[in-house]
């Protein structure tokens, strides 16, 4: 491991082992904040940061995301799901206790595109993203070189219109042996099947090339060109069956104007990108998004 990023780990590690995550979403009405408040009270714990957030205070949907430090987090953890889970019975609530200091298992997926892929583990070497990269994985070998000499196993599966089935079926069974918990699309250019996104829901973050809904599927800054846009974004959105259409997590537009070429639009396009989905990545390992619908609440 890059020794920087191991310190940092480390430290961190060591300083969020008491540190645990609630995230809620249930229908709204009163004494929720008062019912959790009490819990967390009980269990002595002290909350270290709070978020909360509500359609509508009369018939909405009520969203809370809490950081708490609590004495033997790890020791009690099943205790404490457990007399949560008596709190969150009362008012239907859907809800997740996670550990802050559990690091998420992370695949990346790319295709010959190598910016958001170096953005990414950039990030990751300099220990900005809490997360083990177990693998990339990609459809050409142009990566190989730069990914292994970063110490990360790098498996190429070539996918065609006759293969696909076979080299999903190779994609999900890594998966699966790796244990990976979270999927990044980091410019991988092939649609993944139903039958991948729904064993992974929620758990595969896409970016798209453009500022959705605009410009969906292929050659967004072609057809932005040809519409003579004067902005230009990209989008980090959850993958679900329909393309490009699935819950949105983060977006960033540039500015640009007539004498760009298609070139010169990607060329700035690739600078949004590698943000955009960097940040997305780094919510998503923090446990700050909540889905509801096809929308998310971002607790950044």
């Amino acid at each position: 491991m890059n020794s920087y990023r191991q310190k940092k780990f480390e430290y961190v590690t060591n300083k969020y082992q008491n540190r645990g995550r609630l995230l809620i979403s249930c229908n709204d009405k009163p004494g929720i904040v008062a019912k959790v408040s009490q819990w967390l009270f009980e269990c002595k714990a002290n909350i270290v940061e709070s978020n909360q957030y509500s359609t509508s205070h009369t018939d909405g949907l009520f969203f809370m995301r809490i950081e708490f430090e609590c004495p033997d987090f790890q020791k009690r953890y099943s205790e404490l799901k457990k007399s949560f889970h008596e709190v969150a019975s009362s008012f239907e609530m859907d809800w997740q206790l996670q550990s802050a200091s559990n690091r998420k298992k992370t695949a990346i997926f790319v295709s010959k595109e190598d910016h958001c892929l170096q953005e990414l583990l950039w990030n990751y070497e300099r220990g900005e993203l809490y997360t083990d990269i177990a693998m990339v994985v990609s459809n050409h070998e142009t990566m190989r070189e730069f990914v292994e000499s970063k110490g990360i196993a790098f498996h190429y599966i070539p996918v065609t219109k006759d293969t696909k089935p076979e080299a999903e079926k190779a994609q999900l069974e890594l998966l699966e042996s790796n244990e990976i918990d979270f999927v990044i699309l980091a410019r991988y250019m092939q649609i993944l099947s139903s039958d991948f996104v729904t064993r992974h829901p929620n758990r595969v973050m896409n970016i798209h090339h453009s500022f959705l809904p605009a410009f969906v599927g292929a050659k967004p800054y072609e057809r932005a060109y040809e519409r003579g846009v004067k902005l230009i974004g990209a989008t980090a959105h959850y993958v679900t069956d329909e393309l490009d259409q699935g819950p949105i997590v983060e977006q960033d537009i540039e500015r640009v104007d007539h004498r760009d070429s298609i070139e010169e639009l990607k060329r700035i396009g690739r600078s949004v990108e590698k943000s955009v989905l960097a940040r997305g990545v780094k919510w998503h390992l923090e446990d700050r998004i909540l889905v509801y619908g096809n929308k998310t609440i971002v607790f950044d």
